[in-house]
Parts: C-alpha cells; structure tokens; sequence
C-alpha cells in the first residue's frame, strides 16, 4: 500500500548540484526507502511539456501569488508510504528536525522548497500498468497538477470532471500507467493529480496533443475546468524520472 505521498518541488544552483544528486540517488533515497512504512522514493527532473501545455501555462492556468509560497520548477521528489500519517511521527527519520548533519547540510541546498504530504482519493490503472515499476513507483514520465479551486463552490464541478471524464480516459490512453487523485494533508494546494506515462513521448502524443489541449476552448468542460483552478508555481509539473534507474520492464 502507498496511499501517502510527500511531494517536495525545488530548484538547485548550479555549483553543487552534481554532488547533491550523487548524493541524493546514492544515499539518502535508499536509505529511505529502507525505511519501516515507506514504500519508494522516486526523483524527477521538470523538463516541460510541448507547445500546447506551454501556452496553456502561460497564458490560460492562473498561478497564485502567495509570496511566502517557493517557487521551485526543476525538480520534485516523491515519496510514497502506506499512509499519509507516517510523515507525521516524531521520531521519523525524514523529519528536518530528526535528519543528521549531512543530510542537513545537503538538503540544505535546494532552494524555493515547496512541500506538500497527500492523502490519495482515487486511482485509475492504465493500459500499461503492467510496466509499473516494483513497490507502486510511479512512471518513467509524469505530469503532476497541483492546485486550489478558485470557489469552493466549483468543487463539485471537478469532482464530477475527473470521474466522467477524466478518469476513464486515462483508463484507456495508450501510453498511461496510473492516474492517481490525491487530496493535500498537508501544505498550500488542496488537490494533486499524479499522471504516470511511459515516456514524454508517449505523453505528448497520446495526452497533450489531443486531450490537454481542449483546455485552449473555454467552452470545452476541460478548458471551463482549468479556468476555475489556481495553480502552484509551475503547476503542471512535467519531467522524467532520474531515481530510481528507467528499468527495462518500464520501457
């Protein structure tokens, strides 16, 4: 089971940053994932989608403009456990307050860090899940939303989007692992939504090109959807997985 997940997006200065990642996927992720309750641990790098999802970012989602809210867009790292709960014990060793020095002084380095710990809703299995890495890693490639509804009043609407709609798209796309719905314990945004892909490949083609784009039609439910929501920094989120290894199963 992994139905917690502790989201961290941030971004790296460029000196340092090798010896950071070396780290990171060297030591720090296995040992966590050693952990007692977690389940993976897994790292992305945000590499941004096609043209659609671009304009889509700059010009359709509104973001917040919360200023005490970090920034971060180059990479978000995932770790998932049996229950949102586990990242709340005090004598977890993934508490800032419970790390050691080096993991202090490492970790220390990202900078814009934006945090968030999940509570899953709902999952939808995909074509592909049979690529799904062990444990519930999720895919060689996501694209990962988190956000507010501008009117709480508009909650209804996206509930009722995601499960006629949505949901049963993702069930069929070729190229889709997971779809995974999650609701925030913990953090600024409200709602996450986790999609898992083969590839960024796989995802523009099958995804974004024919289906994300329907945000461009404010008279399309997706494009009334997208313009009821107010987005973290970045949101979307749109990257490969650089921990754990791509493995051959996966591709």
């Amino acid at each position: 089971m992994d139905r917690g997940v502790w989201a961290s997006w941030y971004d790296l200065a460029e000196d340092g940053a090798q010896d950071y990642i070396d780290w990171l996927h060297g030591s720090y992720l296995p040992q966590l994932t050693a952990s007692p309750g977690i389940a993976w641990a897994a790292h992305y790098k945000i590499e941004g989608g096609g043209e659609g999802m671009t304009h889509v970012q700059n010009k359709i989602i509104s973001y917040t403009d919360e200023a005490s809210l970090g920034t971060g867009t180059q990479y978000v790292m995932l770790i998932g456990a049996a229950s949102p709960h586990m990242f709340f014990q005090s004598n977890a060793a993934w508490r800032p307050e419970n790390r050691d020095a080096k993991a202090q002084e490492m970790l220390g380095r990202r900078t814009e860090l934006r945090t968030a710990i999940l509570a899953e809703e709902e999952r939808i299995n995909g074509p592909e899940y049979d690529k799904r890495a062990p444990g519930g890693t999720p895919g060689p490639a996501i694209q990962f939303g988190n956000f507010r509804m501008k009117e709480y009043e508009d909650e209804m609407m996206l509930g009722s989007w995601y499960a006629q709609y949505r949901f049963p798209f993702m069930a069929r796309m070729p190229g889709s692992i997971s779809t995974r719905k999650y609701l925030a314990a913990s953090g600024w945004i409200k709602h996450a939504i986790l999609y898992e892909f083969t590839s960024l490949e796989a995802r523009l083609k099958n995804f974004e090109e024919p289906h994300e784009g329907l945000a461009l039609n404010e008279k399309e439910w997706t494009g009334k959807i997208v313009r009821t929501t107010l987005h973290a920094p970045g949101s979307p989120s749109i990257g490969t997985r650089i921990w754990p290894p791509i493995g051959e199963h996966e591709q």
